[in-house]
């Protein structure tokens, strides 16, 4: 029997201790920014970080924890991901950035959102888990900026048009009207259907509705009631044209930065948390509309001819505004991967 003496048990004590610095010193404190308030039965956005937030403090015992700060408290889309790209392991961030904060660094996102793409929510689900255009762009993504695209997180069902003037139920209906677009392949579409757009930041929607700076806007349900926009909208119209997601980003020297099992737990925990996203958005949606339909707000479903105007008129602006920012090559890839999985979704 081996027998320690005191130098040996000194020398063991200090080892241990070393090692418990060296395991808390790997720990790590990610701020994670995202728009909309922290209410899970609101903001679906929220709810998925809440989820990841869980999942991945549990799947690492604890080693990567996360703060959330929603509401856009670290600053606006643009400033945010400026903000993600150039923080190191000093500040580690995340981001659950929308189209205006991914677009300006990564504008071929704009070709996952030609309006009209997608038959339905499983066909998007499968653009987004599978497709090559997916997998190009998360490889793309985190060459031209060093970050790591994630997911793609539904937030809410697909977008509607409102406004406070009156009943659209067709392209025709937009001419005169003014609308927010929240990016410039928003505002192509309103183009394309006779009425004039402007970028207003989500955080000064409500005041530019409510004071006539413009008429009305697009969003799912779910923003509609997290902005309370039905107190200045009177007209909603379910016309499905884009598919409602926004984008979880993370700093790339953080995520290079955690161990090969770590980096493991994230990314599934993001797409678990996902999954439960897009089971409860989906759930939830004709609850929206009927909730807002109660706060009085006028509901339309456009019928087969209606949609294919919309769909006539929209698509080729949109595409033609696409050009100018997106190579055919990517736009090429998208709209092949969509017909892929519409088909795939039937089965």
């Amino acid at each position: 029997m081996k027998v320690f003496n005191r130098k040996s048990g000194i020398m063991l004590l200090s080892l241990l201790l070393i090692g418990i610095v060296a395991t808390a010193s790997c720990a790590v404190t990610v701020k994670m920014s995202y728009n909309g308030p922290p209410k899970a039965e609101d903001n679906a956005v929220h709810a998925f970080a809440e989820n990841f937030k869980k999942l991945v403090e549990e799947g690492t015992e604890g080693r990567v924890t996360f703060e959330l700060y929603p509401d856009s408290q670290l600053g606006t889309e643009e400033e945010r991901m400026e903000l993600l790209m150039k923080t190191g392991l000093n500040q580690p961030m995340s981001n659950i950035a929308s189209f205006a904060g991914v677009a300006p660094v990564f504008p071929e996102i704009y070709a996952s959102s030609i309006p009209f793409m997608f038959n339905s929510y499983k066909a998007a689900h499968i653009f987004f888990d599978k497709s090559q255009y997916w997998k190009k762009a998360q490889e793309e993504f985190r060459n031209r900026t060093g970050a790591v695209l994630l997911e793609a997180v539904e937030e809410g069902g697909f977008l509607a048009f409102t406004n406070s003037k009156r009943a659209i139920h067709g392209p025709d209906d937009f001419k005169g009207l003014k609308f927010r677009g929240m990016d410039e392949g928003q505002l192509a579409i309103y183009r394309a259907f006779g009425a004039s757009g402007t970028p207003i930041p989500w955080t000064e929607l409500y005041m530019a509705l409510k004071t006539g700076v413009v008429d009305g806007q697009m969003n799912p349900a779910m923003y509609i009631i997290i902005g309370s926009l039905f107190e200045v909208q009177k007209h909603m119209t379910l016309a499905n044209i884009q598919y409602s997601d926004q984008f979880l980003v993370m700093n790339g020297d953080l995520f290079d930065s955690l161990s090969e099992g770590d980096r493991k737990v994230v990314v599934e925990a993001a797409k678990e948390a996902n999954r439960i996203s897009r089971m409860e958005v989906e759930a939830a949606d004709s609850k929206q509309v009927e909730y807002l339909r109660e706060k009085g707000m006028e509901v339309y479903s456009p019928d087969e001819k209606e949609m294919d105007q919309f769909r006539e008129k929209g698509q080729p602006e949109y595409i033609k505004w696409l050009k100018t920012k997106v190579s055919q090559e990517w736009m090429d890839l998208a709209v092949q991967c969509a017909d892929r999985a519409n088909e795939a979704a039937k089965e």
